[in-house]
């Protein structure tokens, strides 16, 4: 292999490095803009707002990163969703962990954001004792809901979460509108789960306020990484044996290119339309 050969390969792996690195970085950044919404709302607004108001938080948050950080990432924003895209063949599967922490240090930062703002007031605020919009069922679900409605709920709401992920995002979907269908479902997810369990769907946006309020926070905190992993698997599962069936699936590389390509394109045409 002559010198121009190994040049041209590890400045690819570079690239590529770097690539990936920016990817890891969206996905933190947008986990992070996901719990400050709605872990934010639930602390600081709850009372004000309800849970109506803290669907529409959660539902909001998302449906901005989807258009902000989606050209990057893809906006998972979640371990389960990058679970069910992994299943389902539209993520590298090396990419896998690094998506995973990435979206967990953005939950653990945002909760850490939305406790010191909490202690904001004369009175304080402990995390421990009010809880901090956690997770839970039993004794702390906000309708003494039980564990296997909790897990029940968890699984069939993530299902429906990362089926419409999937869905929306396919090469069969409507060009640009994937973000209001993701946005909109997490806004129904949380209007039918906050009751329950305060809405989990996302075992990063568990751990985030749970690491502060420890104790039954951290006991409970299993159901909602293992529920929310199995409604993805069922969700991938049921994504690749009906929809995907209809045409060929489109990899990561391929769909990147694609978007490229229509970028390039698009700027060539407004170059035409605007010489000036």
């Amino acid at each position: 292999m002559d010198a121009s050969n190994v040049k041209a390969e590890k400045e690819a792996a570079v690239a590529t490095g770097d690539d990936a690195l920016r990817k890891y970085t969206a996905e933190l950044v947008g986990t992070f803009v996901l719990v400050l919404g709605g872990v934010g709302a639930a602390v600081l607004a709850g009372d004000d707002i309800g849970y109506a108001g803290i669907a529409l938080a959660f539902g909001l948050s998302l449906l901005a990163m989807v258009y902000t950080i989606g050209p990057i990432s893809g906006c998972h924003v979640n371990p389960a969703v990058t679970l069910g895209m992994v299943l389902a063949g539209k993520l590298e599967r090396r990419h896998a962990l690094g998506y995973v922490v990435a979206q967990c240090l953005g939950a653990f930062l945002a909760a850490a954001v939305v406790l010191m703002i909490a202690r904001g007031v004369p009175a304080g605020y402990s995390a421990s004792q009010e809880g901090l919009a956690t997770n839970g069922y039993g004794t702390w679900s906000p309708g003494g809901y039980g564990g296997g409605a909790a897990f029940l709920a968890e699984v069939a709401l993530t299902f429906l979460l990362v089926l419409t992920v999937l869905g929306a995002t396919d090469s069969k979907a409507p060009v640009g509108f994937a973000g209001l269908a993701i946005g909109l479902v997490l806004t129904l997810i949380h209007l039918v789960g906050i009751p329950v369990t305060n809405t989990s769907v996302n075992p990063a946006r568990s751990l985030g306020p749970a690491l502060f309020v420890g104790g039954h926070a951290l006991g409970q905190l299993w159901l909602f990484i293992i529920a929310p992993c199995i409604g993805a698997g069922l969700a991938a599962a049921v994504y690749r044996s009906v929809i995907q069936t209809v045409a060929r699936p489109i990899t990561a590389a391929t769909a990147e290119g694609s978007l490229q390509r229509q970028r390039r394109e698009r700027l060539l045409r407004d170059r035409r339309e605007n010489p000036t």
